[in-house]
């Protein structure tokens, strides 16, 4: 997934004003929907865990969180976003989407 630019901005917080003050970007509300195992895992099925750890142990990624490192590894090679977004997205149970994604969901939808 990739950042959102401004126009984009602008239409999410006509539906609901507080979503992107909770979220950095869209990756980040779906990592933490599902949540860093279940994203780490999504990263194995892949093949890439092991790059993914490699990642982790390097010196600039010392001091940030799973969840950091989750968003960041996205962003280290070209459709990597593009890639993860779509399996992040089949990865989530619709019956269990976070309550604020859900409402922006519904808003955009116009339901």
């Amino acid at each position: 997934m990739k950042q959102l630019d401004q126009g984009s901005r602008q239409k999410i917080r006509q539906h609901d004003p507080s979503f992107l003050e909770r979220s950095a970007d869209l990756e980040d509300e779906m990592i933490r929907a599902l949540g860093p195992e279940a994203v780490e895992q999504v990263i194995a099925a892949e093949g890439e865990i092991g790059a993914f750890r490699r990642f982790q142990v390097q010196p600039a990624q010392d001091s940030r969180s799973v969840d950091a490192h989750l968003r960041r590894f996205m962003g280290t090679r070209a459709g990597r976003k593009i890639r993860y977004g779509t399996l992040l997205a089949a990865a989530l149970d619709l019956g269990n989407i976070p309550s604020p994604l859900s409402k922006l969901l519904s808003r955009l939808a116009g339901r």
